[in-house]
């Protein structure tokens, strides 16, 4: 179960999916108009300077045009002309502290920017996927875990501190390329701890792990409810390497080691003897893979 781990971090690389709020309660930000009578009520400002819907809701997306009227002239004709929101929105219902939406405004005329939030990361994703894999190959698999491993740690923190969605939008990419190749390696690297007759087992166990963070992840966010500091906690890698791969590469002491260590962090020492033999079975096993390979 020790090298399922990095399946169980791969799960929640991304909590800012679960912080999007389509179209929150809002309304213009208004406050312009408290110079000439700071002591309006909240219902009175919202009736003198939002203009309301057919429904008879008040706007979300526009505002009357600020006037440098006195507050009697203001109600006694009332204003007309309207614009789009000017100095951002007020928001209100939220079911969280703070959203991507709300943070960076991504509502009316910049709402289309979170279907382009979710389509960054998974071209990230996609790419690392690509480049990752075949990397693993002639690199290690801890080593092609590592580096994207890195990758999604730095730009998760990078993330969470991006001040406008445009550097945000940027950093998601890497986010998704470091989260392809985590998550492809950190499957290889899992399942070449098992034997062949159980590898489909394990390959399932490790999307058990991964949805396992997924609820850790809602939990975290249940609790804290600010999508800047989930992503700032959950920029935490490990990774071990693969005895199978290093034996490919003859690297027989390195692989020993490892599995001496993965047999005493399950509590399950092995002997010389047995170890040799576990040695042996796996390079005959990469053998005749081989083999079926070139025929």
């Amino acid at each position: 179960m020790f090298f399922f781990f990095p399946c169980y971090l791969a799960g929640p690389v991304s909590p800012i999916f679960v912080f999007i709020q389509s179209d929150p309660d809002r309304h213009c930000n208004t406050d312009w108009i408290l110079s000439a009578a700071p002591n309006l009520t909240s219902e009175e400002q919202l009736n003198l300077t939002v203009p309301r819907e057919e429904d008879g809701t008040f706007s979300k997306c526009e505002m009357f045009v600020p006037v440098n009227w006195d507050i009697d002239t203001i109600r006694e004709y009332g204003l007309n002309e309207t614009t789009g929101c000017q100095d951002g929105w007020v928001y209100g219902n939220m079911l969280y502290k703070a959203t991507i939406v709300t943070d960076f405004d991504l509502v009316c005329g910049q709402a289309r920017l979170v279907e382009v939030i979710q389509a960054m990361f998974m071209a990230g994703v996609l790419v690392g996927s690509l480049m990752f894999g075949p990397f693993a190959e002639s690199f290690g698999r801890k080593r092609a875990t590592q580096i994207p491993a890195v990758l999604l740690s730095v730009f998760t923190v990078t993330t969470a501190l991006c001040p406008n969605v445009y550097l945000y939008l940027v950093s998601l990419f890497l986010v998704g390329f470091g989260a392809g190749g985590y998550r492809v390696n950190s499957i290889i690297l899992s399942t070449e701890w098992i034997g062949m007759s159980k590898r489909s087992w394990g390959a399932c166990v490790t999307q058990l792990f991964s949805a396992i963070g997924e609820c850790v992840l809602a939990g975290m966010i249940y609790g804290i409810r600010n999508w800047r500091l989930v992503q700032l906690i959950t920029a935490v890698p490990f990774i071990p390497e693969s005895a199978r791969w290093l034996l490919s590469r003859g690297r027989k002491e390195e692989a020993k080691q490892l599995i001496v260590k993965a047999a005493a962090i399950n509590k399950h020492p092995v002997s010389e003897s047995l170890l040799d033999k576990v040695v042996n079975h796996i390079q005959q096993g990469r053998s005749f893979q081989e083999h079926r390979w070139h025929l």
